[in-house]
């Protein structure tokens, strides 16, 4: 006689965002930079040719990292009395190199649970989506809040010597401020004999797939407040060779995406919508057709809002909910593509 089993999960509870009401078109950009560099040979619309970026968000007079991740946070909680256990800042930005953002986090929301930050570049909130479904399956927690906020509009270079800096600068020119909130809670799966696949409608976490390649971290760099040059001017600006990083991502190819959906059980034509990470808007038709889904299940955020880091991920799940393309039971995957490099996949049925 086969048993049957309750098993613990998490749910994806809450989605959160916030996106700053100031904005810099990209035709500002490339007049801002031709009037502080007179001699820099730069086509009138180059930069959204290139990447399809029309405009990038810029955060609001004073406020650091943390406020962007406190507003996304209270848009999260918005009509939600629950307590949260834990408070996870996934952030390729910071306010402090010491203490870690999501104490000052946690002060400016009032809450007294414990803290953590978790950092990977553009996969920092994907990657904390990994902690904090681990840490609840293991009867830890049984609700997490991870919060992002991204400042790159700090690290832009607008002053440059040479043709090859504004190169290895570019990529600063199209990322946007921003903050984004996950609610993570504990849910347990209706019981199943053994050996049988989890109820396909139960809203939770199916599981992930992650992926790195350090050898290439030298391809993108921001270095201010690191121990290899702390107080170098250069190190406060973007660094990346986009060729470089375009290229080892290629070099990975589709098979960590697929190895992580066999291992799931999932195939790629049930996904309701795949949330993926987004840099320049002709680079997604492309990665799309590899992957072989149509971009109709994608939601595209860089035209309007810029590459924002590790808030892409959930700011696209939520327009996704706004625009009707989420619904309760849809199935959803998240790639997440980030400098060092690195490749994560995740899948959620809502």
């Amino acid at each position: 006689m086969m048993s049957c089993t309750h098993r613990i999960a998490s749910k994806i509870a809450a989605v959160g965002s916030y996106l700053p009401e100031t904005t810099r078109s990209t035709e500002e950009t490339e007049q801002r930079l031709l009037e502080r560099n007179p001699g820099l040979n730069l086509p009138l619309g180059l930069i959204h040719r290139l990447t399809g970026v029309r405009r990038v968000h810029l955060r609001p007079d004073g406020w650091q990292t943390s406020d962007l991740a406190v507003a996304a946070a209270r848009d999260a909680l918005s009509g939600r009395d629950e307590a949260i256990e834990l408070l996870i800042f996934a952030s390729a930005s910071q306010d402090l190199i010491e203490p870690a953002t999501s104490h000052i986090v946690a002060a400016k929301l009032g809450l007294s649970c414990p803290v953590m930050d978790v950092k990977n570049a553009c996969n920092s909130v994907l990657n904390a989506l990994q902690v904090a479904d681990a840490l609840i399956r293991t009867g830890q927690y049984g609700r997490v809040l991870i919060v992002s906020g991204e400042q790159p509009s700090h690290a832009v270079r607008w002053d440059l010597e040479s043709k090859e800096q504004f190169l290895r600068s570019f990529p600063g020119y199209t990322m946007s401020d921003g903050g984004a909130a996950v609610i993570l809670e504990r849910t347990e799966l209706p019981a199943q004999q053994d050996g049988q696949a989890s109820p396909p409608m139960t809203p939770h976490l199916l599981g992930g797939h992650f992926v790195a390649e350090s050898k290439h971290w030298q391809v993108g760099t921001l270095g201010t407040g690191g121990s290899m040059d702390p107080h170098a001017a250069h190190g406060s600006y973007f660094d990346m060779d986009g060729a470089a990083l375009r290229q080892a991502f290629l070099d990975l190819g589709p098979e960590p995406v697929a190895k992580g959906l066999r291992t799931l059980g999932v195939e790629l034509a049930q996904l309701d919508l795949l949330a993926i990470h987004q840099v320049a808007a002709p680079m997604l038709a492309p990665i799309m057709e590899t992957l072989g889904i149509s971009t109709a299940r994608c939601v595209d955020t860089v035209a309007e809002h810029g590459n924002l880091a590790s808030v892409t991920l959930p700011l696209q799940l939520q327009l996704g909910w706004k625009s009707g393309q989420l619904q309760p039971g849809s199935l959803v995957g998240m790639i997440g593509l980030a400098g060092g490099i690195s490749l994560g996949l995740m899948v959620a049925r809502l």
